[in-house]
């Protein structure tokens, strides 16, 4: 596994915001570097739109590192995450970051749209029954064929408001009932401590 120091490790997001996450948590777990799409040059292409089809984030997760190991062949780290709301069926599940609808927005227009949605659809639901949890699918693929995977959850509550300006994603809704505050409330630091992809990672950093 790619464990020395001028080892390469690709991270297949084009989230800046995820990026810097997944760094942040495994910078003190591995000695090898983590890059960037951009980092190695691998420019944003139709065909990513169609990689994340499948009804799993595990299935998602594992065909993003598919596809960008094969565009870079360097050991790839990929992972799908989202909320699954109980109210809701679980949804949005595997379209957390598609919930709204709006193929146009990006970043956090696209995280507003989506938190949105979500108030709009809980607008009646009691405190009690607001019960969510997060997931994360976190795995690695390697140029020769080995596969890895870790799967990390954590649960909590969405807030009829958003609450704090730390995180992305709907993390100002999601109330972690421990500490009491939203994950847009946690400093980073503390996110890293108890997150799905926190949780997820760190399992996985034992095959890096």
């Amino acid at each position: 596994m790619p464990s020395r120091a001028d080892a390469r490790l690709l991270l297949a997001t084009r989230s800046p915001d995820k990026a810097r996450e997944i760094r942040d948590i495994l910078a003190p777990l591995t000695r090898a570097s983590i890059v960037t799409l951009d980092d190695v040059g691998i420019a944003p292409a139709d065909a990513e739109d169609d990689i994340e089809v499948y009804d799993t984030f595990l299935a998602n997760a594992h065909a993003k590192a598919e596809y960008f190991l094969k565009q870079s062949n360097l050991p790839t780290l990929a992972d799908d995450s989202g909320i699954n709301v109980d109210a809701l069926g679980g949804r949005p599940g595997v379209r957390s970051r598609r919930f709204a609808d709006a193929a146009e927005l990006r970043g956090t227009a696209l995280d507003h749209a989506n938190n949105e949605r979500l108030l709009r659809e809980l607008h009646d639901t009691p405190r009690e029954q607001r019960t969510a949890h997060y997931t994360c699918a976190a795995v690695l693929h390697t140029p020769d064929g080995h596969r890895f995977a870790a799967v990390g959850t954590c649960s909590g509550f969405i807030l009829s408001e958003p609450r704090g300006h730390h995180g992305f994603g709907y993390d100002p809704l999601f109330l972690d009932p421990a500490s009491g505050r939203s994950f847009g409330e946690l400093e980073p630091s503390e996110k890293q401590r108890k997150s799905h992809r926190a949780r997820a990672f760190r399992a996985l950093a034992s095959c890096l």
